[in-house]
């Protein structure tokens, strides 16, 4: 039975995130239907990141097996027309072995949050950044963000309702990056907690507005409580940017 690998960009901002929920549509559960519309079969679609609620993917990675073979480039091109007017789309499937697993074969996920610091008001981007109208120092930012790289318990910056067995993890890269209004910020590691990367954003924030400085950031960390984290950044920024294997 061959096994495909998927590679995805969707706008999260219709679904409930990845996975299927009752709560409403699921970009899994979209793939799904355009599968069993492909091949009649009942396959489980395999993600690499469990985006939430409203989180975009530029390079989200997938995995399934279907018992008809299929030449990788007309599978895309059937799930595409099927999937249509989901705003989904497969960028590429390509038969891999048995043993690859989107989501625990993957070495590292790559993530970007974009902000607009700007008062005007959004057009294009609505829906895919944070606005902020106050003046970010995305230089303290990115000096302070720095304090959260390595190896931590980031309970601080963890979800109350993850269900990650350990709050460690090792943050291989966190850069903030300002052109113009356009402040993003860069966040690399082999996995993260759930909301772990929105949470680290919000409290990034505070430190470009002046209310928090690096230190009280390194205390946050330290505290390992989910009180002492910044606000919660809303999903309309972050993007599932790649994921390495």
């Amino acid at each position: 039975m061959p096994r495909y690998k998927l590679i995805l960009e969707y706008d999260g901002a219709p679904y409930s995130g990845w996975q299927i929920q009752e709560n409403g549509p699921s970009v899994q559960g979209a793939l799904e239907t355009a599968v069993k519309a492909i091949c009649g079969e009942d396959v489980r679609v395999h993600g690499a990141g469990r985006t939430d609620a409203g989180v975009h993917a530029l390079g989200q990675v997938a995995h399934c097996d279907i018992a008809k073979h299929f030449v990788p480039g007309r599978f895309r091109d059937g799930l595409n027309a099927h999937l249509r007017p989901h705003p989904i789309g497969v960028l590429s499937a390509d038969i891999v072995a048995d043993d690859f697993e989107a989501r625990f074969s993957a070495k590292k996920r790559h993530y970007r949050y974009r902000i607009r610091n700007t008062r005007a008001n959004l057009a294009l981007d609505i829906g895919r950044v944070w606005r902020l109208p106050r003046p970010l120092d995305s230089d303290a930012m990115h000096a302070a963000a720095q304090r959260l790289v390595g190896k931590h318990d980031f309970t601080t910056f963890r979800d109350t309702e993850c269900q990650a067995k350990s709050p460690v993890r090792t943050l291989d890269q966190l850069d903030v990056v300002r052109n113009g209004d356009a402040v993003d910020i860069l966040t690399s590691a082999r996995s993260f907690l759930h909301s772990q990367v929105r949470s680290m954003v919000g409290s990034l924030v505070w430190v470009g507005e002046g209310r928090w400085n690096a230190d009280d950031l390194a205390s946050a960390l330290q505290a390992q409580n989910r009180t002492a984290c910044g606000p919660v950044a809303p999903p309309d920024g972050l993007y599932l940017v790649r994921v390495d294997y």
